[in-house]
C-alpha cells in the first residue's frame, strides 16, 4: 500500500505469535535490471531503455540512452530479428543528467521504424549498449494481451467461494464473512495509528463474501473496489479487447458491490476487515489484517473465540458509511452510483430488466449523498489508509453515468440527471481540489462522459462542453509540463507514491482528450507516458508483473509471495500493477514477517545504480513502497490499455466523436 495505504504500520511484525501458515523459504534467482548488463564489475557505461512491451506502427517511437558520461550524436542502429539492421540514425541531445553515475540522457528517435517485427537498439562507437528485445505490431495485437493479463490479476485478487484455482492456486477464502458482525465506526489515533477504543458492535449479520482483496493485503474497500469496477466497465464498454473475462471479471466487482449495498435500510457498507488494530505492533488484544503474513484460507482455519487477539483477523468486521438511511459520504454515492450506473448503461440492450434494478440502485445510493459534508470524507479506516478530500469529480461522475443510463432505457429523469453532472462539475472546478485521473479524482471520467451528453443534446446547466475541455487539457498540460523537465519524459512524480498509476492515468486522460475533441495532440505523450511504465524509464523495468523482459519478480503480495513462483516464470501475479519508483529516502526500511518467503534472495539491490532525481526502486518482497500491486493501480492501467487498442491512427469513437 502506498501512503494513502500507509503500510509502515507494519514495518516491525516479526516475531507476532498467531495462527498462520507455515512455508518454506525456497531460494530463487533474481535478475539484474538490464538483462544485458553484468553489474557485478560496477554499472555499465551506457545503458539503453525502450518500451520492452512495444510500439504501434504509426506512433512516435523513443527509446533512451543513459550514459556515464556525455556524449554528442552517438551512432545507433536497429537490427530486426534476425540481426539485419533497418534503421540507423544518432542520439539526440541531451535531455539532462540523471544521477552521479549517468550524467547525461539521449532520446533515440525511432519513429521511422514501421514495420511490424521484433527489434533490439544496438548503440555503437565509443559507447557500446544493447537494448532488451521489443516489438512492432498493431497496438491490438500488442496490449490486448496485456489487458487480458491485468484482468487475470482480479482473478487472482478475487475473495470467497468463487475464487480461481489456475491463479495462484487460490483456494475458497474468508468464508465467514458470509455471517459478518456490524461495528461502529472505529476510533482511531490517526498520529499513533492505533484503535482508542474497543469495537463496538451494532448489528448483523451480513453477508459481504466475495469481492476482490484491495492490494497485497487481504482487506475490502468499497471506495477502491467501486473505482475499480467503474474502471473495467468503462474499459468493457470501450473495447472488445478483454472479452468475456473482463465482463466476467467487472461483474464479479458489482456483485460484491451489490452486498455492499442494502437497499431497504440504505445503508452503504464501506470496508471489511481492519488493518490497524490497537497497538502498532501487533502485540495487543485486537490484531489486525497488517499484523500477519498467510495465505487467506488460513484466516477460515484459525480456532477462535470472543476476545482473542485474533478474532478479527478470522471474524472480520464490518464498517459502515453512515448509520443506515443517513446521508452518505459524497464520495463513496457517487462513484458506486457510477458503478451500477454503468452497468445499467452495458445491459440496457440484451437485458433491460436487470439494467432497470442497476439504474435504480445507482439512483438511490446517488440520492442518499451529503452534499455539505463536513470533516473528512469517508473513505477507509483509519482515513489515512486513503486520505481524500474531492468529492464534487465522483458526484459528478455518478450524475453523468445515470443520465447514459437513463438515455438507454429511455428515463425521463435523464435531463435532470444530466443537469446535476453540470453543476458538480461546476462545483469542481471552483474548487480547491483539483487533480489528475486516478483513485483519488475520477473528473476525467466524468468530464468525457457529460461532454458527451453534451453533444446528445441534453442540458449541463451550468458548465460548457468547453470547460470540460479545458480541464482535460489543464491535466494533460500539468503531466506534460513535467515531463519537459525529465530526462525519460516522465508525466509522474517518482519521488513520491503512485507515481505508475500517475503515468497511466494521464495515458488514459490524454484518450479521452482526443475521443471528446478528435484533436491528437497530445497522443504523442500518451505514448510516452505509456513507454515509461513498460520500461523505457532509468531502472529498465516494466511495471506490469509478467509484461517485456524484466519486471517485479518479488511482489509485496501474501498469496503471491506464499503460492506463486518467485521466478518471474510459471504462476506469478501476472498483470498486476505496482506502485513503481518512489523517493529512494522511503526504501531504507522494509517489511519484514517469519513466515515470508525471501525474494530476491539475495540482500544486494541492483536496481539502486540506475537511481537519480531522488527517486528509487527496488524489487524485494518487502518493499511495499515500490512492489505492492493494487486493484486500482490495475484498474487504471487497463483502462489505459483499453483505449489504446482502437483504430491505428487513433480516430475518435461514434460515441464520443465531437
Amino acid at each position: 500500500m502506498s501512503p494513502q495505504r500507509n503500510r509502515a504500520i507494519i514495518l516491525a511484525a516479526a516475531g507476532v505469535a498467531t495462527a498462520v501458515l507455515a512455508v518454506s523459504c525456497l531460494p530463487r534467482s533474481h535478475p539484474g535490471a538490464d538483462p544485458t548488463a553484468d553489474l557485478a564489475a560496477g554499472p555499465p557505461a551506457a545503458v539503453v531503455r525502450v518500451d520492452q512491451v512495444g510500439y504501434a506502427p504509426g506512433e512516435a517511437k523513443h527509446a533512451y540512452l543513459m550514459t556515464s558520461r556525455p556524449v554528442t550524436r552517438a551512432p545507433f542502429r536497429v537490427l530486426d530479428g534476425s540481426g539485419k539492421e533497418v534503421l540507423s540514425g544518432t542520439a539526440g541531445p541531451s535531455t539532462g543528467r540523471w544521477s552521479s553515475t549517468y550524467k547525461s540522457v539521449h532520446t533515440l528517435d525511432l519513429s521511422r521504424l514501421t514495420a511490424p517485427g521484433d527489434y533490439r537498439v544496438e548503440v555503437t562507437g565509443s559507447l557500446h549498449a544493447t537494448s532488451p528485445k521489443f516489438r512492432v505490431a498493431p497496438a491490438d495485437e500488442l496490449l490486448d494481451k496485456v489487458v487480458q493479463d491485468n484482468v487475470r490479476f482480479f482473478a487472482a485478487q478475487r475473495d470467497g467461494a468463487d475464487v480461481d484455482a489456475d491463479v495462484l492456486r487460490r483456494k475458497p477464502s474468508h468464508l465467514t464473512d458470509r455471517q459478518a458482525t456490524l461495528y461502529d465506526t472505529p476510533a482511531y489515533d490517526e498520529d499513533a495509528e492505533r484503535l482508542l477504543e474497543p469495537l463496538k458492535p451494532v448489528g448483523g449479520p451480513v453477508d459481504v463474501s466475495g469481492g476482490w482483496f484491495d492490494a497485497g493485503d487481504f482487506l475490502k474497500f468499497t471506495h477502491t473496489a467501486s473505482y475499480s469496477t467503474a474502471s473495467l466497465l468503462l474499459a468493457q464498454r470501450t473495447t472488445p479487447a478483454g472479452g468475456e473475462k473482463l465482463a466476467e471479471e467487472a461483474r464479479h466487482g458489482l456483485d460484491w458491490l451489490d452486498k455492499m449495498w442494502d437497499g431497504s435500510s440504505g445503508t452503504l457498507y464501506v470496508q471489511v476487515g481492519i488493518g490497524v488494530g490497537d497497538t502498532d505492533d501487533g502485540s495487543g488484544k485486537v490484531r489486525s489484517d497488517h499484523d500477519v503474513w498467510r495465505l487467506p484460507e488460513a484466516d477460515d482455519a484459525m480456532r477462535v473465540r470472543p476476545g482473542d487477539p485474533d478474532y478479527t483477523i478470522k471474524h472480520r468486521p464490518v464498517f459502515r458509511a453512515a448509520p443506515p438511511g443517513e446521508p452518505i459520504s459524497p464520495n463513496l454515492a457517487g462513484r458506486v452510483a457510477a458503478a451500477f450506473a454503468l452497468a445499467a448503461q452495458l445491459d440496457a440492450e440484451d437485458d433491460p430488466e436487470r439494467a432497470s434494478t442497476e439504474m435504480e440502485k445507482a439512483a438511490q445510493i446517488y440520492a442518499l449523498a451529503d452534499t455539505s459534508p463536513k470533516g473528512q470524507l469517508v473513505t477507509a479506516f483509519p482515513h489515512g489508509f486513503y486520505p481524500e478530500s474531492s468529492w464534487e469529480d465522483d458526484m459528478e461522475f455518478g450524475a453523468a453515468e445515470l443520465a447514459l443510463a437513463g438515455e438507454a432505457l429511455g428515463d425521463d429523469r435523464t435531463q435532470e440527471w444530466s443537469r446535476q453532472a453540470g453543476h458538480w462539475a461546476k462545483q469542481y472546478l471552483s474548487s480547491d481540489n483539483l487533480g489528475t485521473l486516478g483513485l483519488g479524482d475520477v473528473s476525467a471520467l466524468a468530464h468525457a462522459d457529460l461532454a458527451k451528453l453534451i453533444d446528445d443534446g441534453r442540458p449541463s446547466g451550468e458548465v460548457g462542453r468547453e470547460r470540460l475541455v479545458a480541464d482535460l487539457k489543464r491535466q494533460l498540460e500539468d503531466g506534460k509540463a513535467r515531463a519537459a523537465r525529465d530526462p525519460f519524459r516522465a508525466g509522474a512524480d517518482y519521488t513520491d507514491f503512485d507515481s505508475v498509476p500517475h503515468a497511466f492515468g494521464l495515458a488514459t486522460t490524454a484518450q479521452l482528450y482526443h475521443r471528446v475533441t478528435g484533436d491528437s495532440r497530445y497522443d504523442s505523450f500518451a505514448t510516452q507516458q505509456r513507454n515509461w511504465a513498460l520500461g523505457a524509464n532509468a531502472w529498465g523495468s516494466s511495471f506490469v508483473i509478467g509484461e517485456g523482459s524484466t519486471f517485479p519478480h518479488c511482489p509485496e503480495h501474501q498469496a503471491a509471495n506464499l503460492a506463486g513462483s518467485l521466478t518471474g516464470k510459471g504462476d506469478i501475479l501476472v498483470g498486476g500493477v505496482v506502485n513503481g519508483p518512489n523517493e529512494a529516502a522511503k526504501l531504507r526500511e522494509l517489511n519484514s514477517f517469519p513466515t515470508m518467503r525471501p525474494c530476491p534472495t539475495r540482500a544486494s539491490n541492483p536496481f539502486s545504480a540506475f537511481n537519480g532525481h531522488g527517486g528509487g526502486y527496488m524489487d524485494n518482497v518487502g518493499a511495499w513502497q515500490t512492489v505492492e500491486a493494487a486493484d486500482d493501480f490495475t484498474a487504471t492501467a487497463l483502462l489505459a490499455f483499453s483505449l489504446s487498442t482502437g483504430p491505428e491512427d487513433n480516430e475518435p469513437s461514434e460515441r464520443f466523436s465531437s
